[in-house]
């Protein structure tokens, strides 16, 4: 199996077979590389809607380039202290980032998300994000702001009286809950259009068919959310109880067969 950085003729053979809907495996088998290496090189370079073979290479020697630069001199980059290996944190950190982007969020706050993501606290400072992703303050606040509005994340003063940007646990459900409010607002807006266009033209019935289709699809996702939270948040509870439970009826059950092994001592030898 080859070794190595991919060349711009695997890059191309890997643009084709996307753009004909191959797997990834199929597509590794063909370059004899293993799948995880397709799976990034297309996630991280714009997904399978948007992979261009040139333009990944590019990309790829920007990034190389960019980081020996930023690389300290003498033998190599220090170890993480944490004990994880830096150049894969670094390549699912872009993967993921891509896949956010691929999703629907700006790059930016993509990239600020996921930095925020893969942090053991969950936590960090601006000028953290400033110094962890190398971007403008301005660039950081931009993305706090929309982060912040969407519900992916919440500020917090450390004890420092430093501002935190922190995701919680449970951020995917918050977001639902806010995108489900926000699609509240479009589906009365809508409703509003039906009573000004008229009901029974065929715009009117545009929008009440809008309306309905968001009404039913919100409600839908609300309740789903909520009924995820809930198994989510008592299941490591509801193991424990049991745990304990079991322990406890493993010892009453280990008492009794004591008491009966200790009642049937004297009667064995009488």
């Amino acid at each position: 199996m080859p070794g190595g950085r991919l060349t711009q003729q695997e890059r191309q053979q890997i643009a084709l077979g996307v753009a004909d809907g191959l797997p990834y495996a199929e597509i590794a088998r063909s370059l004899d590389r293993p799948t995880s290496t397709i799976t990034r090189e297309v996630m991280r370079n714009g997904g399978p809607t948007a992979y261009r073979a040139d333009l990944a290479h590019r990309a790829t020697e920007h990034r190389a380039h960019r980081r020996k630069q930023a690389a300290p001199r003498g033998a190599g980059a220090s170890p993480r202290a944490d004990g994880r290996d830096a150049e894969a944190v670094r390549e699912f950190e872009e993967v993921f980032t891509t896949v956010l982007t691929a999703s629907g969020m700006p790059r930016m706050m993509s990239r600020v998300f996921a930095c925020l993501t893969i942090t053991d606290a969950g936590s960090l400072t601006a000028s953290e994000l400033v110094q962890r992703l190398q971007v403008s303050p301005a660039s950081i606040s931009k993305a706090i702001a929309y982060l912040e509005s969407q519900a992916f994340i919440r500020r917090e003063r450390d004890e420092r009286r430093r501002d935190r940007y922190v995701v919680d646990d449970d951020v995917w459900y918050q977001s639902m809950i806010a995108s489900a409010r926000s699609t509240a607002h479009v589906i009365e807006t809508a409703r509003q259009g039906v009573g000004i266009l008229g009901p029974g033209t065929p715009a009117a019935a545009r929008l009440e068919n809008v309306a309905r289709f968001l009404d039913f699809v919100s409600e839908n996702m609300e309740r789903a959310a909520e009924q995820a939270r809930d198994v989510l948040h008592t299941k490591s509870g509801a193991t424990s109880d049991s745990t304990t439970s079991d322990s406890t009826a493993s010892d009453s059950t280990a008492s009794d067969s004591t008491a009966s092994d200790s009642t049937a001592e004297p009667r064995a030898g009488s």
